[in-house]
């Protein structure tokens, strides 16, 4: 996303380099993707994604020469052929990037409405491009001396929303002028979130041929050792997954949760999704509808695992019909929802409404 050119002020007193007009920053994050489905860039990808001690939590002795050697060796093909399936061949990039940049472009236009040029939004990956240390450098140099980072994963896990801060600060490890920084909490329980989400399945389910006998909440895994040493993230999807069934108004019977993309041999917390609707058609579900909560857009495991390899194996074991109700994407709800996090996150920092705008702003006041 393109950032405003800051204006300048006059050096005060001495200084030896003129101070830009004061901004704020509002830095979108999520996981990443490759720049292609050839080997060499998922073998990019997935090393550094998969190097992450933050995801990996196995002794580096142990895991790096294994990962090194043998998986990345054998994963990037497989990967790379299920990229494939789903790549966005016109713009050359993977649906991740595709729709983050929409979201990005909303937001800022919503944010732009009220506020005009105070506020500047970037989004990036924590893995691969683009990249949040250049992000936040671009907010920087735009004048942006207040920075809201916002991780794109409503249940916290320190998998993902730890990781994608860890890398900001990182970033801001280097810098000798560092902005101002807050992070944007768990919005799991929401009632704008959950709002949102319920909107989305009511929306989807008017426009299918059949009544699912069930809805299936598939959140991503997480191993079961994380949730043992203190993650919260399982009770935060079995929370968003209830909170749903509720706005919804619909008894326990019609709406579960599951975890899927597990991998390796250690125990993932439970129930899994590829063993669940393998097994639903001989309880007498025969008609399944998937929604993915814990995923901010749609993505490799959203559209190649679950509406494709889920959507295999419930008809393969006497399913019917399924269907696969899209994350929320760059949907206005979720725009909405977006913003009004921002805004609620950034209090103190923004005028108080856009009235403000008529009046002059604290954020116009200069350095010194």
């Amino acid at each position: 996303m393109s950032v405003p050119t800051p204006a300048t002020t006059a050096p005060v007193g001495a200084a030896p380099h003129p101070v830009p007009a004061r901004r704020i920053g509002v830095l979108l994050l999520n996981l990443g993707t490759p720049e292609g489905t050839d080997y060499w860039s998922m073998r990019r990808y997935l090393s550094e994604f998969l190097s992450d001690r933050r995801v990996i939590e196995v002794p580096r002795a142990i895991w790096l020469p294994l990962l090194q050697g043998v998986i990345l060796t054998t994963r990037p093909s497989r990967s790379g052929k299920a990229y494939a399936t789903i790549w966005n061949k016109e713009r050359n990039e993977s649906p991740l990037k595709t729709i983050s940049r929409a979201q990005g472009e909303a937001v800022a236009a919503a944010l732009a409405a009220r506020y005009g040029d105070r506020l500047v939004v970037d989004w990036a990956m924590r893995y691969g491009l683009p990249a949040t240390a250049d992000a936040i450098q671009r907010l920087k140099d735009a004048g942006c001396d207040r920075i809201l980072l916002f991780p794109l994963y409503p249940q916290y896990c320190a998998a993902t929303t730890a990781t994608a801060c860890d890398e900001a600060f990182r970033k801001l490890m280097t810098m000798r002028w560092q902005p101002a920084v807050r992070t944007v909490p768990t919005y799991h329980d929401d009632p704008a979130y959950i709002d949102a989400l319920a909107r989305l399945v009511e929306r989807h389910l008017s426009t299918l041929d059949f009544e699912p006998d069930l809805l299936l909440a598939s959140f991503h895994g997480l191993p079961q050792s994380y949730l043992e040493k203190g993650d919260p993230y399982h009770c935060y999807c079995v929370k968003t997954a209830r909170l749903l069934r509720e706005r919804l108004g619909w008894p326990e019977t019609r709406l579960r949760h599951t975890f899927q993309s597990r991998f390796g041999r250690a125990e993932w917390v439970k129930p899994y999704t590829d063993e669940t609707v393998k097994a639903l058609p001989a309880q007498g579900i025969k008609k399944l509808a998937v929604i993915s909560p814990g995923f901010a857009a749609d993505c490799v495991e959203t559209l190649e695992e679950v509406d494709g390899q889920i959507r295999e194996l419930f008809l393969e074991h006497g399913g019917e019909k399924f269907a696969y109700i899209p994350c929320l994407n760059a949907d206005p709800d979720h725009i909405a929802l977006l913003t009004g996090i921002i805004e609620r996150e950034l209090s103190g920092w923004l005028p108080p409404s856009a009235a403000a705008d008529a009046a002059p702003s604290p954020l116009d006041a200069t350095v010194g």
